[in-house]
C-alpha cells in the first residue's frame, strides 16, 4: 500500500533520542495500542501511521495505525476501549461528548480525554474541470461522494449543502475510492475534510484538469453565522497544481484517548509528539500546527491528566475545568 509504506518510511527516518523511561512508569503500558484513523487518501490515515511509528520506535509499545470510518467512529471506538488512541475533528468530538454521535446516540462519552492538538481540516471538493463544476453552488442535483459513513465530512458536507441551499445526491466512500469516481465520471464531486494538502486531492490534480474549491464570500458568512464550531481557512495558490487560492471552513482536530490510559503513558506519548515538530511534520505537511500553543483550541474536552503534566510542565496553561 503506496501511502502506507510512504508514512512509515518517513517515520522510520528518525528514531528520537528519549530520556530513559523508569520500569515501574510502565508496569501498566499495554504491549499493543491502536489508533483509530479514516479512510487511506485522507490525512488521518498518513498522519496517524506516522504516529504509530514514532510510538513503536520510541516508546517501545507496538502501535498500530487502523483504517475506520473516521472521527464519529473513532471517538466510540475509544470510548468502548476497542482503540487506545483516536484522531478527532472537534466537531464530532463535541457532539459525542454530549450524547448527540449519529453512531451512538444518546451515549455520552465520558471517557474522552484530549492528549495534544493535530491541525486544522479544511472542508474542501474537487471537480474535473470538465464538468463545469467550480462552486459549490453547481453541486445542486449532481453526483456527490461525500467520504466514508461517519467521517466528519459525511456528518458536516450535508449540513453546509442545507445552509447555502443546494440539493446533491450524496454517497459514501473513501478518499481514494472518492477521487477514482470523479476521476472515471462515475461522481461528479468529492467534497471532502482533511489536512492539507488532501492526498487524494494533490494525486487527482497531478494527473488531471479539475477544479479545487471551498465556499464562496456569502457562502462562507452563511456558515459561520448559523455554525460556530467552524472556522474560516484559506487555501493559499499552489497548494495543489494549477490551483487558485480559495477560502473555505475548518475545524481543529485533536488525538484523544481513554481516560483509563496509563497517566504515564499518556504522558510520554504528549511530549514525544510536542518536542518533534520536525519528526511530525515529516510525516505529513499539516503536522506544522501540531504545536503545544494551539492546545487552548479546545475549549470544552477534559485533557488527560498525563497530557495536563506534559502542558504543566511545558509552561502551557490548561483552564481547571479541562484538567481531567
Amino acid at each position: 500500500m503506496r501511502i502506507y509504506r510512504f508514512a512509515a518510511a518517513a517515520a522510520s527516518a528518525f528514531m528520537l533520542v528519549q530520556p530513559a523511561i523508569a520500569q515501574e512508569d510502565r508496569e501498566d503500558w499495554p504491549s499493543s495500542m491502536t489508533i483509530g484513523t479514516a479512510s487511506q487518501g485522507g490525512t488521518y490515515f498518513i498522519y496517524g501511521t506516522g504516529l504509530a511509528a514514532l510510538i513503536s520506535k520510541n516508546l517501545g509499545v507496538n502501535a498500530s495505525a487502523e483504517v475506520t470510518g473516521g472521527p464519529v467512529q473513532n471517538a466510540t471506538l475509544v470510548e468502548t476501549g476497542d482503540h487506545q488512541i483516536g484522531l478527532l475533528t472537534m466537531g464530532p468530538a463535541h457532539e459525542a461528548w454530549s450524547g448527540e454521535s449519529e453512531l451512538a446516540p444518546g451515549v455520552e462519552h465520558k471517557q474522552l480525554r484530549a492528549l495534544f492538538p493535530m491541525y486544522q481540516t479544511p472542508f474542501e471538493s474537487v471537480a474535473l474541470a470538465s464538468t463545469g463544476i467550480g462552486d459549490v453552488s453547481d453541486l445542486d442535483g449532481r453526483n456527490v461522494s461525500v467520504g466514508p459513513a461517519g467521517g466528519t465530512a459525511a456528518t458536516y458536507w450535508p449540513r453546509f449543502f442545507e445552509v447555502v441551499g443546494v440539493s446533491p445526491n450524496v454517497s459514501y466512500a473513501g478518499g481514494s475510492d472518492s477521487t477514482g469516481q470523479v476521476k472515471d465520471g462515475l461522481i461528479d464531486a468529492f467534497a471532502f475534510a482533511a489536512g492539507v494538502p488532501i492526498s487524494a486531492f494533490s494525486q487527482i490534480a497531478a494527473e488531471n484538469k479539475v477544479n479545487i474549491f471551498g465556499f464562496t464570500e456569502e457562502q462562507r458568512d452563511q456558515i459561520l453565522e448559523t455554525m460556530p464550531e467552524v472556522s474560516a481557512y484559506d487555501i493559499p495558490e499552489g497548494m495543489y497544481p494549477g490551483v487558485p487560492a480559495h477560502g473555505t471552513v475548518a475545524m481543529w482536530n485533536f488525538a484523544t484517548a481513554s481516560a483509563e490510559m496509563s497517566e504515564s503513558l499518556a504522558y510520554e506519548i504528549t511530549k514525544l509528539v510536542m518536542e518533534n515538530n520536525e519528526a511530525m511534520v515529516q510525516i505529513h505537511a499539516a503536522a506544522a500546527e501540531t504545536l503545544p500553543e494551539n492546545a487552548d483550541k479546545n475549549g470544552f474536552l477534559p485533557y488527560h491528566p498525563g497530557a495536563v503534566r506534559y502542558f504543566d510542565e511545558a509552561g502551557i496553561e490548561i483552564p481547571d475545568e479541562l484538567r481531567g
